[in-house]
């Protein structure tokens, strides 16, 4: 496996940690799915900008506190409830060309545990620029269907997977 440097100096990927994260599939009343354009801090090297909430775990904190505390930082709102959670934790690697550089070069990817939630608000208690270090320039509500092909390509797998496990509960309701 070929090394990355990180500061200057050589970095093996598998020698990298995973970053503990939590994601959030928010689903509206008509079973739409809550996506946003991410503002690129880092080239992946890919056109696709949007994707579903998510982020770090903070120390001591619970992945369904750090679900809804993320929720609210990257949407402005925490008007959910949660309806589902991935059985596992999903994994994915950075690719070759971002190690190092992405998630503040510590991590060679991030393991991630996702939550279902019924958004249980209104679109105007969506706030992006809410918090001061806002993460997307737009959001929209989307099918289930399409959330994967708007994905970067080396977070696919996980997000085949997101809508595999909680994608049916992506459906109209209150």
């Amino acid at each position: 496996m070929p090394s990355h440097k990180r500061g200057g100096t050589p970095v093996a990927p598998e020698t990298l940690p995973y970053r503990p994260c939590v994601g959030i599939m928010l689903i509206n009343r008509d079973g739409l799915v809550w996506t946003g354009n991410r503002i690129q801090e880092v080239d992946t090297g890919s056109p696709l900008t949007w994707q579903m909430p998510q982020g770090g775990i903070d120390e001591g904190e619970e992945p369904g506190e750090a679900a809804f505390r993320e929720l609210k930082e990257e949407t402005g709102t925490d008007k959910a409830r949660i309806i589902g959670e991935t059985k596992d934790w999903l994994t994915y690697e950075l690719p070759p060309h971002l190690v190092g550089i992405a998630l503040k070069g510590k991590y060679r990817g991030q393991k991630q545990k996702w939550f279902a939630m019924r958004f249980t608000g209104k679109d105007s208690d969506i706030d992006i620029a809410a918090d001061d270090h806002q993460e997307f320039s737009e959001w929209a509500w989307v099918p289930v269907a399409e959330i994967v092909e708007l994905i970067v390509p080396f977070k696919r797998g996980v997000y085949e997977q997101i809508v595999r496990e909680l994608g049916p509960l992506a459906r109209p309701g209150e």
